[in-house]
């Protein structure tokens, strides 16, 4: 295998473990944001500087992991809040908890490298060779989660990284070896931290919400001991990954041979585990008390995540519900609940976004977006929509999201009505507008109606005035919750004004 990095003694602050001790003890006790970015330099200067010996070098890198656990902890945690933050704040809680990552990483994959560049002096290092791989893979594991948080690019280069840092676990005959990466925590290894990382971009995170990333992460760390990995191509082995190139997992051709530096993925016993909790829910109504899963969810939010997780670990590929036809033409893109109210409302829009359709079904359509604008492009994202050279407005949600660079992503929408109509609804706190959302099935008492938040009550009927007709909406069930919006499940009663 080749070298992860290039290759003195060591001119550093950090070199005197006295000092280093000294700059540890001193970071700002009272704001992670700082003491993360000091963290992350550290990790960068100590990573790129010669002359350390390699269990010198190993035992800072995992002193300023060690400091910085607490504080990305913290970090992650109001990131994933329930009553979200400003998108200023937002955005610096992900820079820090992003770049702290991606530093750790590096760092941590430096000193992996240490063995390969150095054999005989990494004999002193010998008892922290299976922890630093482990924290390394599970760094680098962080790093790509982050990444897929705002929905990529992933830089092809952490695979090749993660891959090769895997690879090196194989060689020494320590892939399966078990060891504690931080002091207090279980016991892991470099293949279940290889497994964690491989099997959560092969799980379509990117139409995942942020919360629903969180409890995904969750259970594929909890049953990670169950997944498979071998270098021979398996029915039950829907994946493969090459060790020797920058790429993750991608779904494995029938006629892959194996061998080499190909690896093949599978669900093994963490799918029928997963099955397992799945009927358990679906039985109760609950989420089993042993469930490993760091805090309480509703049953219908874990319900949904495993299916989705089972669905991409199946061996059978997920197929899609509607035929796609390949089409090539314009869309007008109001985005939010305030925008769409507007847009059916007939008000003049200004800054709608143009992008453009790229296939279609009777489901939804996916569409390329030739430059994005701000931050507010997320799964779950209410649309209203309107084809070029019509004069409809169609609604729908964002429910899958490629960043293929910076400044440009491929959206899948889900349809929720093709003949939507703004409203003015009577509610129990007055007149509330919302966006009324026939199915266009024939005979159908149920309609859908997207309303601002904590609208919804449960028992209490919304009214309004339509085309000579009064509306009666009765509330059965809130089916989706965004930061804007949210959509409600409602039967609906027609009489004449």
């Amino acid at each position: 295998m080749l070298k992860l990095f290039g290759g003195g003694k060591p001119d550093h602050p950090m070199a005197d473990a006295r000092e280093a001790r000294r700059i540890l003890e001193q970071l700002p006790a009272h704001d992670p944001f700082k003491a993360l970015d000091e963290l992350a330099h550290w990790h960068e200067s100590i990573g790129a500087a010669p002359g350390f010996r390699l269990e010198n070098r190993i035992g800072l890198v995992f002193a300023i992991d060690d400091a910085a656990q607490p504080r990305v902890r913290k970090l992650a945690k109001d990131y994933f809040a329930a009553a979200r933050p400003s998108r200023f704040q937002e955005n610096r809680l992900w820079m820090h908890c992003h770049d702290y990552w991606r530093q750790a990483g590096i760092a941590l994959a430096r000193c992996v490298d240490g063995y390969l560049q150095d054999p005989k002096g990494g004999d002193g290092a010998r008892a922290q060779l299976v922890p630093v791989v482990v924290r390394a893979l599970r760094s680098l594991g962080q790093h790509i989660k982050w990444m897929h948080l705002r929905y990529g690019p992933v830089d092809p280069a952490v695979w090749g990284i993660l891959n090769n840092v895997y690879a090196f676990a194989e060689a020494r005959g320590v892939a399966s070896t078990r060891a504690a990466a931080y002091p207090g925590m279980a016991e892991s290894s470099p293949q279940d931290e290889f497994l964690k990382a491989a099997m959560f971009s092969a799980s379509c995170p990117d139409s995942l919400l942020p919360q629903d990333v969180v409890l995904a992460e969750r259970l594929i760390g909890d049953l990670a001991g169950g997944f498979t990995v071998s270098s021979a191509p398996a029915p039950e082995l829907p994946y493969r990954v090459d060790l020797g190139k920058p790429l993750p997992p991608m779904r494995a051709s029938r006629s892959g041979s194996g061998g080499g530096a190909e690896r093949f993925l599978g669900g093994g016993a963490a799918l029928g585990a997963l099955q397992g909790l799945i009927q358990k829910i679906e039985a109760t109504g609950q989420v089993p008390a042993g469930a490993s899963l760091g805090e309480s969810y509703e049953p219908e939010m874990a319900l949904d995540v495993m299916q989705h997780l089972a669905m991409y670990w199946s061996p059978i590929p997920p197929e899609r519900r509607h035929p796609r036809h390949q089409v090539k033409s314009r869309l007008a893109v109001v985005a939010g609940f305030d925008g769409a109210v507007r847009a059916l409302s007939g008000a003049m829009i200004d800054g709608a976004e143009s992008w453009i359709v790229e296939n279609v079904s009777a489901g939804g359509f996916g569409a390329a977006i030739p430059q994005v604008r701000g931050d507010w492009l997320k799964v779950g994202a209410l649309l209203a929509l309107q084809p070029d050279g019509g004069s409809n407005w169609l609604v729908g949600l964002i429910r899958r999201i490629n960043r293929t660079s910076g400044s440009q992503a491929r959206v899948g929408i889900q349809t929720l009505s093709r003949a939507p109509r703004a409203a003015q609804l009577e509610a129990r706190i007055g007149r509330v507008p919302g966006i009324v959302l026939p199915t266009g099935e024939p005979g159908s008492a149920e309609v859908a109606i997207a309303l601002q938040p904590e609208v919804f009550t449960r028992g209490v009927n919304l009214e309004s005035e339509h085309d000579g007709r009064h509306y009666v909406y009765m509330p059965q069930a809130v089916v989706e919750r965004a930061e804007d919006f949210e959509l409600g499940r409602f039967r609906e009663m027609v009489r004449e004004s």
